[in-house]
């Protein structure tokens, strides 16, 4: 629940919407509900592709903020809590 909470506390402050940050976190929070949905229905594969799709498009954003401002990058993962990739 805390994860969650300061997922919506930095969405609401976040007035750029077009910002990379603000689009991270939106997906993250996609992705948490899709995760979740996702245990409970098993065999939702369309759910499973979109969940792929989204954590692509997440993942090409980290990287493009990564090789961009580093300094923003690691705010951005510690406050999620989202692992650091090994290939940056």
């Amino acid at each position: 629940m805390v994860k969650n909470s300061l997922i919506s506390v930095i969405s609401q402050k976040e007035e750029n919407r077009g910002c990379v940050e603000f689009q991270v976190v939106s997906f993250t929070n996609k992705i948490r509900i899709l995760t979740s949905h996702l245990e409970l229905h098993k065999k939702d594969y369309l759910s499973q592709r979109g969940l792929r799709q989204i954590l692509g498009k997440r993942q090409r954003l980290l990287s493009y903020l990564s090789k961009k401002n580093r300094v923003r990058y690691k705010e951005l993962i510690g406050q999620l809590n989202i692992r650091d990739t090994k290939n940056h």
